[in-house]
């Protein structure tokens, strides 16, 4: 008996060494197709909501896969969902009502980049466009990893005879645009298992994580224009307006949790000095982990904005902009997807890519990681960040994972030119073909292992409470296409 059960373990070690081969071979004949997609991607380098040809992009190669691509979801022209759907053919004659049609498993993918940080493939500063657009957060990757292991799977659905249901989420406008808070809110996450999605950094990392809930607005001051110099009595400043709501939230932040953010920008500051400006706007981010103190938060915030308006006599008013919750962690996915990535391994260079990491690693300010870190997996340890993102939404609607792979030189903040220059090089694509063997071989592990959702699933309502129901923070708003124009 004991033979046997031998026999049995080292059959079954073997069954799952040759899964592992196949998906792994599958995703490797897909790489070359996203690099390519990653660098087109990374040369459009597309602003929230405006991510035209990016979009396309990702929905023309998974059309040529065989998935059905629905585009213009959720009111967002730039948003869209991809679908294969595989049952097997014994089950063919099967009824509906008893059909077994496998698990659908998420995947998100993004493709927006950020204002005014375009930079070549390069160690040294230099734009490739003057003022132009880049990938620092190195979304191009994102988007392009994530087709990469759709595409696989379908493949390995076929090949294995296996029922199951891949979505890939083509989610616009991350960077302060919410976009899948608006495919939340319209539900088209309901029908999903399990989501999962990943993203670029310095690190390879897998530990079970959560960010900040976050709220933003807009703020427009209304006065009255008049001759700075020789009639400035009748005129009312609305960037007056902005300045006193800027001082007053200031003193604020005196009186917040310490575990509170509050930033801001003044867009609109008027036309000239001799003008008393008639219109000015200041754009601002409230953050904390918890979505019901952000909530009040911001509501102080306009409580200062009005104030401001009364005491300047000027008018405002308040357009709320985006609103993310925070990430709910699920600590039996990531496990999960921390043992795979350990058996994948990290990150290893060539000796150009070193030089490459060598001279870009002295043009950081207080480099955070060390050279040949990318070669590690970070230690399993529950992490709070204190940034925001709308996979939040997602993971309060359906058990959700995420992790890091080691795209960008160690020791690179996100939103520098550095993490543009490093996603437009090898070492973007080495970090984005680990993701993608990550997803697959995490996918392929829940498909055929139904439990692990079911887990999941139990972690996730006990996390979320029983009495929770899903609100968006930006409330009824439509998209806000317009907000990077």
């Amino acid at each position: 008996m004991r033979v046997s059960i031998c026999v049995l373990a080292l059959f079954l070690t073997s069954v799952v060494q040759a899964d592992t081969n196949i998906i792994r071979t599958l995703v490797d004949k897909q790489v070359p197709f996203g690099i390519e997609l990653a660098d087109e991607i990374w040369r459009h380098a597309e602003m929230g909501y405006l991510e035209n040809e990016s979009s396309l992009a990702l929905q023309q190669r998974l059309k040529s896969q065989g998935f059905t691509v629905e585009n213009g979801v959720a009111d967002i022209p730039t948003a869209f969902v991809a679908t294969l759907s595989h049952s097997t053919k014994s089950r063919a004659g099967a009824s509906s009502k008893n059909r077994d049609n496998g698990p659908t498993i998420g995947v998100l993918a993004e493709f927006d980049a950020l204002p005014g940080l375009s930079q070549a493939a390069t160690p040294v500063r230099q734009a490739r466009v003057k003022n132009a657009p880049g990938h620092a957060c190195g979304h191009h990757l994102f988007g392009a990893a994530s087709i990469t292991a759709a595409v696989a799977l379908a493949a390995w659905l076929e090949q294995s005879n296996t029922n199951a249901t891949i979505k890939v989420f083509g989610t616009p406008a991350e960077e302060g645009g919410s976009g899948k808070v608006y495919l939340a809110r319209a539900g088209l996450f309901d029908d999903v298992d399990v989501v999962l999605h990943w993203h670029p950094a310095s690190v390879n990392s897998a530990s079970p994580s959560t960010t900040t809930s976050n709220k933003s607005g807009r703020f427009t001051f209304h006065g009255r224009a008049a001759h700075a110099a020789s009639a400035p009595d009748r005129g009312r400043s609305a960037l007056d307006g902005v300045e006193v709501m800027n001082y007053m939230v200031n003193m604020m932040r005196e009186h917040v949790p310490q575990t509170s953010r509050i930033h801001y920008v003044i867009t609109d500051g008027g036309d000239a000095p001799n003008i008393v400006p008639e219109t000015a706007q200041v754009y601002y981010y409230v953050r904390h982990p918890k979505p019901e103190m952000v909530v009040k938060l911001f509501e102080r915030v306009v409580k200062a904005a009005k104030a401001a308006a009364m005491g300047t006599e000027t008018e405002v008013d308040v357009e709320v902009m985006h609103g993310n919750y925070p990430i709910l962690p699920n600590h039996t996915l990531s496990k999960l997807v921390d043992s795979n990535m350990r058996s994948l391994g990290g990150i290893t260079y060539t000796p150009e890519e070193n030089r490459f990491a060598e001279a870009l690693h002295k043009t950081l300010l207080d480099p955070s990681g060390a050279l040949g870190s990318q070669e590690l997996i970070q230690p399993f340890k529950f992490r709070q960040s204190m940034g925001s993102t709308d996979v939040g939404d997602v993971s309060w609607l359906v058990p959700t994972v995420g992790f890091n792979t080691a795209t960008w030189v160690p020791g690179t903040p996100a939103h520098s030119w550095q993490a543009v220059a490093s996603g437009g090089t090898s070492i973007g694509h080495k970090g984005m073909t680990l993701a993608a063997h990550v997803l697959a071989k995490t996918a392929i592990d829940l498909i055929e292992n139904k439990q692990l959702i079911i887990e999941a699933r139990q972690e996730f309502e006990q996390a979320r409470g029983v009495d929770f129901k899903y609100s968006a923070l930006l409330g009824d708003r439509t998209p806000p296409l317009d907000y990077r124009l």
